[in-house]
């Protein structure tokens, strides 16, 4: 098996594929920002740390927009953080066309929110955060079952996802309010938290991706 982590200079590209590395140990990991090697891939995932429209911007200055859209067509795909962002029609963040792939918006969090015992919020939302699966899908295998108490994950953020299509909507995290924090269509999965930085959690959603036969 071919995973390729996909190289557009943003992102903590090492971190994600040692981790791929560590629960797929048979699998050949490259990270790459040839167009070439998308298409090779029989797995591809695409991490993001950064502005939204720095890395549309350099995703596009490298040639990667249509292999990205036919590998995500055809094969098991994961988005992280931005990677995750990319894939709406639009951000707030810079004004930003994304790629299309699935209807919605991104969002940026309000200055004004508040926790259960009116505390305000700091943006970026920064740490770790339960997530709570709200639709079956193998990436819960052994980490929670949708609507049980979920496992926290690590996240660094400060816009959002807000789907169009509420059945692609597969994991929720609350921050001030409830917001979409995993998304599921066919062979697409992304999440807004970091696998890489979310200890035995994370390890498992990413062997769970490894394993998906969409």
């Amino acid at each position: 098996m071919k995973v390729v982590i996909v190289d557009y200079g943003m992102g903590n590209l090492r971190s994600v594929a040692k981790a791929v590395e560590r629960v797929a140990p048979k699998a050949t990991v490259l990270v790459s920002d040839q167009a070439q090697a998308l298409l090779d891939a029989d797995r591809v995932i695409i991490p993001g740390q950064g502005a939204m429209h720095d890395c549309m911007r350099e995703f596009m200055a490298r040639g990667l927009h249509d292999a990205l859209l036919r590998a995500a067509a055809e094969k098991p795909f994961l988005g992280i953080c931005v990677g995750m962002q990319m894939l709406f029609d639009h951000s707030e963040e810079g004004d930003t066309p994304g790629l299309g792939l699935l209807p919605g918006r991104v969002r940026r969090f309000a200055g004004d929110m508040v926790d259960a015992q009116g505390v305000p919020l700091k943006v970026p939302h920064m740490g770790w955060n339960e997530v709570i699966p709200v639709a079956a899908h193998p990436l819960w295998q052994g980490i929670a079952e949708p609507g049980s108490a979920g496992e926290r994950f690590y996240f660094v953020h400060s816009y959002y996802c807000d789907p169009a299509d509420s059945k692609a909507i597969a994991a929720q995290t609350r921050y001030g309010t409830p917001f979409t924090c995993a998304v599921a269509q066919a062979n697409i999965a992304a999440i807004q938290f970091h696998p890489e930085k979310s200890a035995a959690a994370g390890l498992r959603l990413l062997e769970n991706f490894i394993r998906w036969q969409p």
